[in-house]
């Protein structure tokens, strides 16, 4: 095929003469040429790329929108008036796209962001947002640097007035356990659906029970002004972390790859792609990580620190304290929810690195707070949070 065209492009650059009809005749064989030798080498590259998400589907998902049906459920089909600008920044979240088709497509989106959007992705594990308030008072001014995603149990809306930045962010869920892989898959529900906006460029992983320690403006500008990802990687031999592991995901994860970490995580665009695109890993958690084993607290963990170590600050930016033991943090009710208590964490006590730069704020975020702490919190966020 290579001769043929080149054959071509000599009959060409020759000084003989060649009829109108004949040079266009001869280019229209290049372009044929050229458009097949195209197509056999992206086949070819399919054929010999290996990690990728590429379920045998004909049909590319476009956004779509929730359309009653005359049943007593509620139906998606896709929205025939859906253009550019929707596609590379949905805000119709709503759509019919399995797991398995969404992945893939968030794979083929930009691995570096077009904008500078910070995603907030809350997992609702209760379909219920009590700090919403707080929240809405937070982002309040700064709508074209931010975006909200909601992962909620199948079929409860989220309780938002219309013009709450909650309000319409709801994206397709499935039923989630405590424990359980459906919780990462949830987790990754989350972060398909927020690559789908080209301009988002930061991904924080949040529960209803957490709050922002600081304002907009300090957590965009830490987030979007950092060189790496905010996941909490490390290794203990003790039987939360070492005694969790199977040797049956040997030898792609030995033990001296193993990692734990909290499951509140921050991701770089590139990083969050890399997470979707791997099939090799999470197959390995999906059949060996079950009960006791906690995948949420260790597939990505262990996945950024074998993949992306150099990328990775190896903490979070979400402040949990563990200080009574157990399976379940300290939770703050309306009784704990200080100023005392938000200044503590707003300033650590031992300073951590941004930047290779030693800081004393390391936390932006912090949980677990109980909904009867709203009205403490805002009282107090002009004067201690300064939002």
């Amino acid at each position: 095929m290579k001769g043929a065209l080149d054959d071509f492009k000599v009959m060409l650059t020759r000084n003989e003469p060649l009829t109108g009809l004949a040079r266009a005749v001869a280019f229209l064989v290049i372009f044929a040429l050229g458009v097949v030798a195209g197509l056999w080498a992206a086949a070819g590259a399919r054929q010999s790329s290996g990690g990728i998400v590429r379920p045998s589907i004909t049909r590319f998902p476009s956004a779509a929108v929730y359309q009653p049906s005359a049943g007593d459920g509620v139906c998606c089909r896709p929205d025939p008036d859906a253009g550019f600008s929707e596609f590379v920044a949905p805000t119709r979240l709503m759509h019919d796209m399995t797991d398995e088709e969404l992945f893939w497509r968030a794979t083929l989106v930009p691995a570096a962001a077009t904008g500078a959007q910070v995603a907030f992705m809350f997992l609702a594990g209760h379909g219920v947002l009590p700090l919403a308030p707080l929240w809405e008072r937070f982002f309040r001014g700064h709508e074209e640097r931010f975006s909200i995603y909601v992962h909620a149990p199948p079929g409860v809306a989220i309780n938002v007035s219309e013009d709450s930045p909650f309000h319409g962010r709801q994206i397709p869920s499935q039923e989630t356990s405590w424990g359980s892989v459906s919780l990462m898959d949830a987790e990754k529900r989350l972060l398909a659906n927020a690559l789908l906006d080209f301009s988002n460029e930061r991904f924080v992983l949040l529960s209803e029970s957490c709050i922002p320690v600081h304002n907009f403006t300090t957590v965009y500008e830490y987030l979007v002004g950092s060189e790496q990802s905010f996941v909490e990687v490390y290794y203990r031999d003790t039987k939360q972390c070492r005694n969790r592991y199977s040797r049956r995901m040997a030898p792609d994860i030995t033990l001296r790859q193993w990692r734990k970490g909290s499951q509140w995580f921050e991701l770089a665009r590139g990083v969050a792609t890399s997470i979707l695109t791997d099939t090799r890993y999470y197959t390995l958690f999906r059949r060996h990580c079950r009960p006791s084993c906690y995948p949420d607290e260790h597939y990505v963990q262990t996945y950024v620190a074998m993949r992306h170590g150099d990328r990775n600050s190896n903490r979070t930016v979400t402040h949990v304290d563990w200080s009574t033991g157990g399976a379940h943090p300290v939770a703050y009710g309306a009784r704990d929810a200080t100023p005392e208590l938000v200044r503590s964490i707003r300033t650590s006590r031992e300073p951590c690195t941004r930047n290779s730069r030693p800081t004393t704020t390391c936390y932006l975020f912090a949980r677990k707070f109980a909904p009867d702490a709203l009205g403490p919190l805002l009282n107090m966020s002009a004067a201690v949070m300064h939002y």
